[in-house]
């Protein structure tokens, strides 16, 4: 574009002129677009070019093994949602305070599975959609509606290295809704998930102890026994346990809890029944 610096015609004039808009109408235009969408270098195809990091034959090796535990289970006082906190590259532990409920608004949730950063920046975008929806129409938007735009969102990048796997919890007119959405576009409905390294352990909790007409409290102890044991058993789970309940008023925090402390509690539980 150096010809048209000396011309003194901006790069910016000539694409608005090319999409038909004036250069202030273009500025709109691209800050509303390029949050959406990334730029990708002229003459790179995304998916041949990742494969030069992840075929096995590749002398460059950045895949890190990760995981975590995460699950969410409806019941007939709405839905519960339970998480860890560990983050992990391989065998390094990154963190063990990652925050992996991602509060939407006040009626819906997503948690966090694979990459952080790919799980916090499209539950953002959807976040940022579900209020302009909102604002349109006058009412929330529903839990199915919210979960399939993001897997609509997310399928436009299938193949391109994204690592997604999350639950979107709500409540609305339908009542409790749950559904998960992974990073190729995938989203199924039912009433409990678990996603990461840890949720066969956690599947094994909750399919003994799970039931619709389980009481809050019943409900809340499931969920947190469920993850304690997935960390227990699972080296890239751990941290905390955070708890949250979704109810036909929104979604309630209900506590945060070390997996070190539940230990010790479940623990004297075991040696008290053995007595």
């Amino acid at each position: 574009m150096a010809l048209a610096d000396v011309c003194g015609l901006k790069s910016t004039d000539f694409q608005a002129r090319s999409l038909g808009l004036s250069c202030s109408s273009f500025d709109l235009y691209n800050a509303l677009e390029s949050s959406e969408k990334f730029s990708i270098p002229f003459n790179i195809d995304p998916l041949e070019n990742l494969k030069y990091f992840t075929e096995k034959d590749s002398n460059v090796k950045i895949h890190f093994d990760h995981g975590t535990t995460t699950l969410a289970f409806k019941f007939q006082h709405g839905v519960v949602v339970a998480v860890d906190s560990r983050a992990t590259a391989g065998p390094y532990i990154a963190s063990q305070t990652v925050k992996k409920v991602i509060e939407i608004n006040p009626y819906l949730l997503g948690t966090m599975a694979g990459g952080a950063a790919d799980c916090s920046y499209w539950e953002r975008v959807l976040a940022r959609q579900c209020r302009i929806y909102e604002l349109r129409n006058k009412e929330r938007i529903s839990v199915a509606a919210a979960s399939k735009l993001l897997a609509n969102i997310v399928y436009n990048y299938k193949g391109m290295g994204l690592s997604m796997g999350t639950m979107i919890c709500g409540y609305d007119k339908r009542g409790p809704g749950l559904y998960y959405v992974d990073s190729d576009g995938e989203r199924l409905t039912n009433n409990m998930f678990s996603v990461g390294s840890g949720s066969v352990y956690a599947y094994g909790v909750l399919d003994s102890g799970y039931k619709w007409d389980l009481n809050v409290e019943e409900a809340l102890d499931l969920g947190q026994r469920a993850i304690y044991h997935a960390t227990f058993r699972d080296a890239y789970s751990g941290g905390v346990v955070n708890l949250y309940h979704m109810k036909e008023t929104g979604w309630e925090f209900i506590s945060r809890t070390d997996v070190a402390d539940l230990h010790y509690r479940y623990q004297d539980e075991k040696q008290a029944k053995k007595k």
